[in-house]
C-alpha cells in the first residue's frame, strides 16, 4: 500500500493507496503517535457476501466500486448507468497539502481528493474536484466533500447542535451503535434547525479522544454520521442532493466545499478548542469595537436626533461604534415595504446621514448600519422596475415569508447590483461596520435544471470577498434572523456572528454555551438588552446580563434612555472593563468550569462566573463555600486575583470563590 502522512500541532492523518488502484482509505487518524504504527481502521477477517469496498475504510467511496455501504459520488450518463469505477492515476504531495487523483476511462471522470493540513493546526480540510473529460453530459446525484473514517470500535457517541428562532445551539447527544443519524438543512441557508457540525467519540469513552467535522457551506447541506455492523463510525459531510442532480457539461469540472475534521484527545472540550484555533487563523486584525445598536429602543422610528440622544448616552458609558439598524431607509415604516429601495430616508435623516456621521463623531463614536441586500419587499420600487429579479418558480407567486420576497441571487446581473448597492453606501458614508441580515429561507425552486443553490452561494461568497477586497476598514456581521447562517463558509468571510435574536440572559448563556461548541469566541456578537426569557424568564441582576454578553463580542441593545443613572454606572463600568480584556476573550483558549468560562490569554487569564440558580437565598442556611479551580496557570507563578495574592497551584487544586452573587467576572494576573 502506498502511504501519505499529513501532519498537524499535534495529531496526524495518514491516507493509503492499495497496489489495485481502486480507492483510497484512512490508515490512521490522531495523535502523532498513530502515524508510524499499522493501520486502526482496517478491517479483520474475510468478506462473504459484499464486495471488499463495502467493508473497507474509504475516503471517498463512489458509487460502481461500493454498493451497499454508504457513497459521496453517484454519477449518472446518457447509457443510464449510474456507475464509475475510477482507478488511482497518481498523486502529489507538496507540505501541508495532499491530492489523489482517480480516472474512470469509460465514464471518462477524473476525481481528485485534495487534503490541507496546516502544520500548526489539527485540522484537515478536505474537499474533492469532478472534472468530466468526455463527450456526454453528465449528472452528479450524490456530491459529498468528504467522508472522514472515524476509528470507533463499538459505536459512537454522537454529538449536534439543534435549535429554532431564538433557541438556537442547543447541544443534543446520541449513542449510536449501528445505524445512521443525519442532520441537514433544505431550507436554502444554512438554517435555525441544525448546524453542519457533528462530533464523535467512541461510545466506550464519550469523554475521550473526540473528532469533529463541520463543512464550509451557507446553503443547502447534509452531514450523516453511519455506524457499520462492525462498529466503526463513518461521517459525510457536503452538499444536499437536488432533484435533478448537478449538470457537468463535457469539459466542465464541479468543486465542492471544503469539509473539515478535526480531532483531539482532550474530549469535546478540546475539539472546540481545536475549531477555535482553526477559524481564529483566519480571522482579521480589526477593531473589536464596543457596539450600541439601536434596534431594540426604536425600531423601525428613525429619527435623527432620537438616535443622536441615544448615541450620547451609549458614548457616556464607553460604546465605540453607533449602530442604525432596520429602518433607515425610504419607505420603511414596517416590515411590508422598502427593501430593495437602499436609499436614505430624508425624513429620518433631513440633514443628511452624513451630517448624522459627522454628530456621532463628535462624540467618540464609529458608524455602523443594517441591511438586508438578498430581501425585496413586494411593494418596493425595485420589484416594480425588475420583476424578472424575483427569485420565483415559472408560472407560480413568488413564496412570501415574512412579508417579503427574495432576490435571484443565481443571477449575474442581481449579483452586481447587490454589489454596487453596498459599494455605493459605502463609499459615499464613512461606514466603518455593516450588519448584514437574511430574514427568511429561500424555498422557492425557481429551474431545478441548473445549479441554484450553488449558484446563488457563490455569488454571495463572491459579494463577501470583494466587501473585504475593496472596503478592508469595515467590519461585517453575518446574521440571518439570528443564527440561521452561523457555518464556516460565513466564519471564514465575516467578523462576527450573530447567534441568536434571544438575548435575555439565561436563554442565552444556554445558546452561547452551544455556540462555542463549534465557533470561535472572536466570531460571538452578544448584546446587553432588557428582553425577557422566551424559555427562561427568571430576572437576573445587570452585571448577570453584561457578564453573559461580555464572554463574547460585546454589544448594548437596550434603550438607554430608560436607564437610570444607577443602571449606566454599572454599565460604564463593565464596558470599561472589557475594554481591558476583550483580546483576551477573542484570541485566548476557552475552558469550560463549573458553572462558568475560562479564557486563558498568554499572559492573563478572564474568568466569568455564573450562578443561574436563586441567589437570593443563599446563605440563609448553613453551607461550605463554593470553590471552583482554574486551569491553564503556571502552579509556580502567584497570580493576583481582584484584592488575593494566591499561588498558581492553589488556583488549580483550590480555586476561587464565587461569592453570594449571581456572577463574576474575575480578571486573573500573574505578579512578579
Amino acid at each position: 500500500m502506498n502511504r501519505w502522512t499529513l501532519r498537524g500541532a499535534s495529531t496526524a492523518y495518514v491516507v493509503g493507496v492499495p497496489e489495485h488502484g481502486q480507492w483510497a482509505s484512512l490508515v490512521a487518524w490522531g495523535p502523532q503517535a498513530v502515524a508510524d504504527g499499522p493501520s486502526l481502521t482496517e478491517p479483520v477477517g474475510t468478506e462473504h457476501f459484499l464486495p471488499r469496498a463495502d467493508v473497507e475504510p474509504l475516503e471517498y467511496a463512489v458509487r460502481g466500486v461500493r454498493y451497499t455501504s454508504p457513497t459521496e459520488l453517484v454519477v449518472s450518463g446518457p447509457d443510464g448507468s449510474d456507475e464509475c469505477r475510477p482507478v488511482f492515476a497518481g498523486a502529489v504531495q507538496d507540505e501541508d497539502r495532499l491530492e489523489l487523483t482517480f480516472a474512470d476511462a469509460v465514464r471518462s471522470v477524473r476525481v481528485v481528493l485534495h487534503y490541507r493540513m496546516p502544520a500548526d493546526l489539527d485540522v484537515v480540510e478536505r474537499w474533492v474536484a469532478v472534472h468530466n473529460d468526455g463527450s456526454d453530459e453528465l449528472r452528479l446525484h450524490e456530491h459529498d466533500s468528504a467522508g472522514f473514517v472515524i476509528p470507533t470500535t463499538g459505536g459512537a457517541v454522537i454529538r449536534s447542535l439543534w435549535g429554532e428562532w431564538n433557541s438556537e445551539f442547543q447541544q443534543e447527544s446520541i449513542t449510536l451503535r449501528r445505524g445512521r443519524f443525519t442532520v441537514d438543512s433544505r431550507q436554502g441557508i444554512t438554517g435555525h434547525s441544525y448546524s453542519p457540525f457533528l462530533s464523535a467519540a467512541d461510545a466506550g469513552d464519550p469523554d475521550g479522544t473526540t473528532y469533529g467535522v463541520q463543512l464550509a457551506w451557507s446553503g443547502d447541506w447534509r452531514l450523516s454520521a453511519d455506524v457499520d455492523t462492525t462498529g466503526q463510525t463513518r461521517i459525510q459531510a457536503g452538499r444536499a442532493p437536488s432533484s435533478f442532480g448537478l449538470a457537468l457539461r463535457p469539459g466542465a469540472s464541479w468543486v465542492s466545499p471544503v469539509a473539515v475534521g478535526g480531532c483531539s484527545t482532550d474530549g469535546p472540550d478540546g475539539l472546540a478548542r481545536v475549531f477555535h484555533a482553526y477559524q481564529r487563523s483566519f480571522a482579521r486584525d480589526l477593531p473589536r469595537r464596543v457596539l450600541y445598536n439601536s434596534w431594540f429602543a426604536t425600531e423601525f422610528d428613525i429619527r435623527a436626533e432620537h438616535q443622536l440622544e441615544l448615541a450620547q448616552r451609549a458614548a457616556s458609558i464607553g460604546a465605540e461604534l453607533f449602530v442604525v439598524d432596520d429602518g433607515w431607509f425610504t419607505g420603511r415604516v414596517d416590515d411590508k415595504s422598502g427593501l430593495g429601495d437602499w436609499e436614505v430616508d430624508p425624513t429620518a435623516f433631513a440633514a443628511g446621514l452624513d451630517t448624522f456621521i459627522a454628530d456621532l463623531g463628535e462624540l467618540g463614536l464609529d458608524f455602523g448600519l443594517w441591511v438586508e441586500p438578498e430581501a425585496i419587499s413586494p411593494s418596493s420600487k425595485l420589484a416594480a422596475e425588475h420583476p424578472e429579479w424575483v427569485l420565483r418558480t415559472p408560472g407560480r407567486e413568488p413564496v412570501q415569508i415574512r412579508n417579503q420576497w427574495l432576490l435571484d441571487l443565481s443571477r449575474d446581473d442581481v449579483a452586481e447590483w447587490i454589489w454596487s448597492t453596498l459599494d455605493r453606501l459605502l463609499t459615499t458614508y464613512d461606514i466603518t461596520y455593516l450588519k448584514w441580515d437574511a430574514n427568511r429561507a429561500r424555498l422557492d425552486a425557481g429551474d431545478r435544471r441548473r445549479d441554484l443553490d450553488g449558484l446563488v452561494v457563490g455569488h454571495l461568497y463572491t459579494i463577501l470577498d470583494r466587501l473585504r477586497e475593496q472596503h478592508p476598514r469595515v467590519f461585517v456581521e453575518g446574521c440571518a434572523g439570528g443564527g440561521a447562517r452561523v457555518d464556516l463558509g460565513m466564519a471564514a468571510r465575516v467578523d462576527t456572528l450573530w447567534p441568536s435574536d434571544n438575548t435575555a440572559p439565561l436563554d442565552r448563556l444556554k445558546i452561547q454555551r452551544g455556540f462555542l461548541t463549534g465557533y470561535s469566541p472572536h466570531l460571538m456578537s452578544s448584546w446587553v438588552t432588557d428582553a425577557e426569557g422566551t424559555h427562561d424568564g427568571r430576572e437576573r441582576s445587570l452585571d448577570f446580563r453584561f457578564h453573559v454578553a461580555m464572554a463574547g463580542g460585546l454589544g448594548i441593545g437596550a434603550d438607554l434612555s430608560r436607564w437610570n443613572d444607577e443602571q449606566l454606572i454599572v454599565a460604564r463600568r463593565h464596558v470599561l472593563q472589557y475594554r481591558e480584556i476583550r483580546e483576551v476573550i477573542a484570541r485566548g483558549t476557552v475552558h469550560w468550569l463549573d458553572g462558568g468560562v475560562q479564557y486563558v490569554g498568554a499572559d492573563r487569564s478572564v474568568v466569568f462566573l455564573w450562578n443561574t440558580g436563586d441567589a437570593n437565598v443563599r446563605g440563609t442556611l448553613p453551607t461550605r463555600p463554593r470553590r471552583v479551580p482554574l486551569v491553564g496557570l503556571d502552579p509556580h507563578q502567584n497570580y493576583r486575583v481582584g484584592e488575593e495574592v494566591l499561588p498558581g497551584s492553589y488556583l488549580l487544586e483550590v480555586g476561587v470563590r464565587p461569592g453570594d452573587t449571581d456572577s463574576h467576572c474575575l480578571v486573573v494576573d500573574p505578579v512578579g
